[in-house]
């Protein structure tokens, strides 16, 4: 009996933490007259950066990019951006349910 309840809690414990998961977005905007070839997104808990969410796109001067950002249980992020010159900018704590991001020279780390 008692394993029973235990597995029953268990499994109510991970039903809940994926019914608090949500699906934010973040809009950036490049402004800093170079083209931005890497774009890294990581939950700002984590202590490493996700993978190049551009792929094989790049983000000129001038355009927006929408990320989607699926399953997560808060809307605090990081997000770093390397431009042509290998350049970064870097935004620690972002959060993407309230904020979008411009980047320019002043970001430049």
């Amino acid at each position: 009996m008692r394993i029973t309840l235990r597995l029953v809690a268990l499994i109510m414990l991970c039903l809940s933490t994926v019914a608090n998961a949500s699906d934010y977005y973040v809009d950036v905007t490049n402004r800093t007259g170079y083209t931005i070839f890497y774009m890294y997104v990581s939950p700002a808990s984590s202590k490493s950066w996700e993978e190049d969410v551009l792929g094989e796109t790049v983000l000129e001067n001038g355009e927006t990019q929408r990320v989607t950002l699926t399953g997560y249980t808060n809307p605090y992020f990081d997000i770093r951006l390397v431009d042509q010159d290998n350049d970064s900018y870097t935004f620690w704590t972002i959060d993407v349910s309230t904020q979008d991001i411009v980047v320019t020279l002043d970001h430049l780390d």
